[in-house]
């Protein structure tokens, strides 16, 4: 999910006047200047209930006049009737940022199961995600975190919409063009300053566009049901499948018997399989582009779940084309057994901004996600396939 935009509410933004405007006259007294009539801004209609007749009509200049949570300058906890909290069990890394998911839904509209794909999610869902910075990633809580961004997801009549607040003294603020935000944390005993790259508008529709029939358009990334297919603790301490407890509450439509649903498991999980987690990881950080319909579909690499990673196509043994091999002068995206050799694994440990993978959204190296997938490439047997 997102923080670009569809590009279908641009006459919201404003519009420019090239009218000069006249010397004004000097008022014989002091006078205090006229206020703007707020009356019918739906962004300025307060409520203790989520505004949802501007979450789907205007791009508000605050995130606090959507009303999505119960106390406006804590977007981590607490969202407003319905909202719910939902987790992944593999996250798209951000430099080590903590995020907080969030998804509210219209009354008596629920989300339809899809066991490969995006969920379908009706008009007027909205996702929220708040990105935290750690200053220390082994500690966690409020004290160990900065915020810096939430984005939005809204679906509105014509479709998906994205939209990024900047938090500064307690307060996000609508921001298009992106920003820095330098920032210092301390990772497994090294300190690491870098600074933290809140996307664009136009850089975030390079992970959430979509083409289809040479027409562009963005969509929510992990609403998928092997990222969703997870445990979770309720507000009463109890234990329960998160699909599960969806459906339950008529969130979910469609939900088959939870056996046959895929599940991909944490980088942690060591009782998983090295090729599930694996799997997982570079669903949730690449797939969104290399896929038929991504903003990669050029490279002929897809690294979709559900796509055979013994194949050609998931990069064993590929030559992938516009790219000159890097600084050691590789040549394929995967050589079975051999991780140093394979470009999948080098780009992540890549910086320059012609090299490194993913190309936005990355700032440091995830040391645990790189690891990973070497061990994992390591693993297969070159069997597999004899690049040459």
């Amino acid at each position: 999910m997102a923080c670009g935009g569809s590009g279908s509410d641009s006459s919201e933004s404003g519009s420019s006047n090239t009218e000069v405007p006249s010397t004004p006259s000097t008022p014989a007294t002091p006078t205090t200047p006229e206020q703007p009539d707020t009356s019918d801004d739906v962004c300025q209609q307060s409520s203790s209930e989520v505004n949802w007749t501007a979450l789907m009509s205007k791009d508000c200049p605050n995130l606090s006049d959507y009303g999505l949570f119960t106390d406006p300058s804590l977007p981590t906890h607490s969202p407003t009737t319905p909202g719910i909290n939902y987790q992944l069990s593999t996250e798209l890394f951000s430099n080590y940022a903590s995020k907080y998911r969030f998804i509210f839904l219209p009354d008596n509209q629920s989300m339809v199961f899809n066991p490969q794909q995006v969920f379908t999610l009706p008009v007027g869902s909205v996702l929220a995600k708040t990105f935290a910075l750690p200053f220390d990633t082994q500690l966690s809580g409020a004290n160990n975190e900065k915020l810096i961004e939430t984005r939005l997801m809204i679906r509105r009549e014509a479709g998906w919409t994205a939209l990024t607040y900047q938090w500064q003294q307690e307060n996000a603020s609508l921001i298009i063009a992106g920003a820095d935000v330098t920032h210092t944390l301390n990772n497994q005993g090294d300190s690491i300053t870098f600074d933290y790259h809140i996307p664009s508008k136009v850089e975030c529709k390079i992970c959430h566009q979509i083409n289809e029939n040479d027409i562009s358009r963005i969509n929510p990334i992990g609403v998928k049901a092997h990222l969703l297919n997870r445990e979770i603790t309720l507000s009463n301490g109890n234990k329960t499948n998160q699909l599960t407890f969806w459906a339950d509450e008529n969130m979910l439509s469609l939900l088959p018997d939870l056996n046959t649903v895929d599940k991909s498991h944490t980088l942690e999980n060591n009782q998983a399989s090295l090729t599930n987690r694996a799997k997982g990881y570079l669903d949730i950080n690449c797939a969104h582009c290399h896929n038929k319909q991504g903003f990669a579909s050029i490279s002929g690499l897809r690294l979709s779940y559900f796509i055979d990673h013994t194949s050609f196509e998931y990069g064993i043994c590929k030559q992938p084309p516009g790219w000159d091999g890097g600084p050691n002068g590789l040549s394929y995206d995967i050589v079975p057994g051999n991780a140093e050799r394979s470009i999948l694994h080098y780009r992540q440990i890549l910086s320059s901004p012609k090299d490194k993978m993913p190309p936005i959204g990355r700032e440091i190296i995830h040391t645990e996600g790189t690891e990973l997938v070497k061990q994992w490439i390591d693993s297969m047997s070159p069997s597999i396939g004899v690049c040459e």
